[in-house]
């Protein structure tokens, strides 16, 4: 049974009645370019074509039934259309309230009840974005059953407000983006500073991205993230009394490395040098990929990782584990943590060929030396969030 099959017989048996529209938002990868978001550089992200689905039908009432098949055990949660407070009891709930709420104090019009059933197939804090996805997928729903006038970009940033101020997560705008603007067999190279951005068509002809979830749970709100982009911070407001920048985005390896002195903490520099530098693996990436020098794209991938462990600091056992193990192994291109870290997932650019004998030596190893089992699926780059028809 496929998984719109599965939410139109679940969403029957749950409300006793049919649902009337069918919306989904996918999760993301992003290829290159890991904190560079919200430090004013460039990434690389795609849609997947794993993702977030709602089914939906009105209510004569003035109240949302939710209802999530991931979480099964939390019941139908019932939400007032007149009181969108944040509440830590309405669980996972929350990020469809703020949205609600978003749009109501952006002044569109939302005055009638609805069931909504929602069925995710991102695996929950794996790092592929579930949040953004479920925030996105709730946009385009409102969007469609309220006819509203609202454009893309502006439910992008307000899932992003939702995320930062309803849900106080310091994230970035790439998650919300990547999965509203995703498009089939496109990655988007966005500079994070102006929005501006373009399509990549990825061609890795004769190869699979796979993902690599290492099963260890991360919730960004309780993770090093917020941490992070404090360091970066007092990082920028240093070099900001020498030059005049409004993101380490905007600095180039030469200016780095002429005033990288001024950092006198350590641990601030490293932070300060992955994402210069990360920004600039990033722009060059593209440039590599367009013109089919794929080895040279895979070598970018794997400093990526590289800088995200010795400089960022953010991998962990788990993620170097899969990632230096995919190294090593025939017909690898390329490998890296994705997301923000802490556990989550790590992708690999793996030929065809070599895909089955991958995911074997991978999973032995990493079973041997972490305890546990990884997941591993072939990623599809798809299109960004829309209803289905």
């Amino acid at each position: 049974m496929n998984a719109l099959d599965k939410i139109k017989s679940e969403f029957e048996k749950v409300f006793s009645k049919n649902a009337e529209r069918f919306f989904f938002a996918p999760g993301r990868i992003n290829l290159i370019g890991e904190h560079t978001d919200y430090n004013g550089g460039h990434v690389f992200p795609c849609a997947i074509t794993l993702g977030t689905y709602a089914a939906v039908s009105f209510n004569n009432s003035n109240k949302c039934s939710l209802y999530s098949m991931n979480f099964e055990s939390l019941g139908v949660i019932n939400v007032d259309l007149d009181d969108l407070a944040y509440k830590k009891e309405d669980n996972w709930t929350n990020y469809i309230k703020g949205m609600l709420q978003e749009l109501k104090t952006h002044g569109y019009t939302i005055d009638k009840g609805m069931d909504i059933l929602f069925y995710g197939e991102i695996p929950n804090g794996a790092g592929l974005s579930s949040s953004a996805s479920i925030e996105l997928v709730s946009g385009v729903l409102l969007k469609g059953m309220f006819n509203l006038d609202v454009e893309m970009i502006d439910l992008i940033k307000m899932g992003k407000s939702v995320e930062n101020n309803y849900i106080g997560v310091n994230s970035g705008i790439m998650d919300q983006f990547a999965i509203g603007m995703g498009k089939k067999d496109c990655a988007i190279l966005l500079d994070c500073n102006t929005l501006e951005y373009s399509y990549a068509p990825v061609k890795l002809d004769g190869y699979n991205i796979i993902i690599m979830n290492t099963n260890k749970r991360r919730e960004l709100a309780d993770s090093k993230y917020n941490e992070r982009r404090a360091e970066c911070e007092n990082a920028l407001g240093i070099l900001k009394k020498e030059l005049n920048i409004n993101s380490l985005g905007e600095l180039d390896a030469e200016t780095f490395e002429k005033y990288k002195h001024l950092i006198k903490d350590e641990v601030v520099l490293k932070r300060a040098k992955h994402a210069v530098y990360e920004n600039i693996r990033t722009v060059k990436a593209l440039e590599e990929l367009n013109k089919g020098n794929l080895e040279t794209f895979g070598k970018l991938i794997n400093e990526s990782h590289i800088s995200l462990k010795n400089d960022y600091e953010v991998t962990g056992k788990e993620l170097d584990t899969l990632a230096e193990t995919a190294w090593k192994q025939e017909g690898i291109l390329g490998a890296r943590m994705t997301g923000a870290g802490f556990g989550g997932c790590a992708i690999a650019i793996v030929k065809k060929a070599s895909t089955d004998k991958f995911i074997k030596n991978v999973g032995e190893t990493y079973l041997k030396e972490i305890g546990y089992s990884a997941d591993f699926y072939i990623a599809n780059i798809g299109d960004g969030a829309k209803e289905i028809i």
